[in-house]
């Protein structure tokens, strides 16, 4: 599997149940949100105003993907929504391993690049420092329709959060059959 393959996997909508841990205040708070995963060409106008706001050439996109996601947090009043576009761009001297690209529209405007790596195991790593903190995500397929997500957050002051999700499909969506046509209309 290589890194569009992952994406293609990925696409769709799904239910996410979400355990945050707040390790230095020894707080546990779960949630839950939808999140839908939409494949972007590489030709697609988002994909490229990310990689030229990275002066990166848009031909080395190896595609795109925006991730929405509208869900809550135990405790809190206020929903937890926003939009991501993330766009590989692989590293020309390892196989299934570059950078990604990112693009936030949650919480304000962020812009950050990072590392992908997707091993043999078929688990795909992202690694992103933004400002004074570092985030390590971890994604695997169980099943095809059944994925978890572990994430690591430090920021510099020491602390630090963690988090495990496990992530259902809400629906696979099938190809349209195809239109009869007069020669084989019955």
């Amino acid at each position: 599997m290589d890194i569009v393959e992952f994406f293609q996997l990925s696409s769709g909508k799904w239910f996410s149940q979400r355990t945050n841990h707040h390790l230095n205040e020894q707080k546990t708070k779960v949630g839950r949100s939808d999140v839908v995963l939409e494949l972007l060409d590489k030709a697609d106008p988002e994909v490229i105003k990310l990689c030229e706001q990275h002066q990166i050439n848009p031909e080395l996109a190896l595609c795109g993907a925006r991730v929405t996601w509208n869900g809550f947090m135990d405790g809190e009043t206020s929903k937890q929504a926003g939009t991501t576009v993330l766009v590989p761009i692989a590293d020309p001297n390892q196989s299934n391993a570059g950078r990604l690209l990112r693009y936030m529209d949650s919480r304000g405007r962020i812009s950050a690049a990072g590392q992908y790596t997707l091993g043999s195991d078929e688990v795909l790593t992202l690694t992103t420092d933004h400002n004074s903190m570092q985030m390590e995500e971890r994604l695997w397929f169980a099943s095809p329709n059944l994925r978890l997500r572990t994430t690591v957050l430090k920021r510099a002051d020491g602390v630090s959060n963690a988090s495990f999700c496990s992530e259902i499909r809400m629906g696979v969506t099938q190809a349209p059959e195809p239109a009869a046509t007069a020669g084989n209309a019955q």
